[in-house]
């Protein structure tokens, strides 16, 4: 089983199995969120963002870039593309849409997901919205296969327990549904198909 991948490699596997994208359920609301690599000092890395501690679900907590459709938006990618403009501060022209995974809907929030996978290239100066980012976390791609930082159990947030999927960064945790959609995505990336 694989436990490295380039760039090319995942480019690849992406482009050959994208599902084709379902619309949202009518209880569920649309929302689209990108998995962006990007080739930094450390490595083919992929680019997180720390949410500011805001009331609501969403806050404090570690994401891809992403967020609710938007009536302008065109369909589930331009969402994606957008909100990776406006939250993070990369032009959704200089990003490689590689294709998109299988949508998925939130625990909490009632949100149907659509992920997409790019690439940033590598120098970016990013300028990432204060009001929707504390700070970006960019963490190579080989510590995140690396079993040992992978581990399933309860999360304590804010005092209150979820079961999750969880992978450690030096002091942060990726946890949640981003968390999941990530080790759905590395699971496809190791065997080509996505998990049911």
């Amino acid at each position: 089983m694989k436990t490295e991948f380039s760039a090319g490699e995942i480019k690849r596997q992406v482009c050959e199995n994208s599902p084709v994208i379902s619309a949202s359920p009518d209880h569920l609301k649309p929302a689209s969120i990108l998995i962006p690599f990007y080739e930094s000092e450390n490595g083919l890395s992929l680019i997180f963002m720390m949410r500011p501690d805001y009331p609501g679900v969403h806050g404090a907590q570690i994401s891809f870039p992403g967020g609710k459709q938007d009536d302008g938006d065109a369909d589930q990618l331009g969402t994606a593309l957008r909100e990776t403009e406006e939250e993070i501060g990369v032009n959704r022209e200089d990003i490689e849409v590689w294709g998109g995974l299988s949508s998925r809907q939130t625990g909490m929030s009632n949100y149907w997901i659509t992920p997409f996978v790019g690439q940033v290239p590598y120098p970016y100066e990013f300028r990432p919205d204060p009001a929707e980012v504390d700070r970006l976390i960019i963490i190579p791609f080989a510590h995140l296969l690396d079993p040992k930082y992978a581990t399933y159990g309860d999360f304590d947030f804010k005092g209150h327990v979820f079961p999750s999927q969880m992978y450690a960064y030096e002091n942060d945790v990726v946890w949640g549904l981003t968390a999941r959609v990530l080790k759905d995505f590395i699971s496809f990336l190791k065997t080509g198909q996505e998990p049911l």
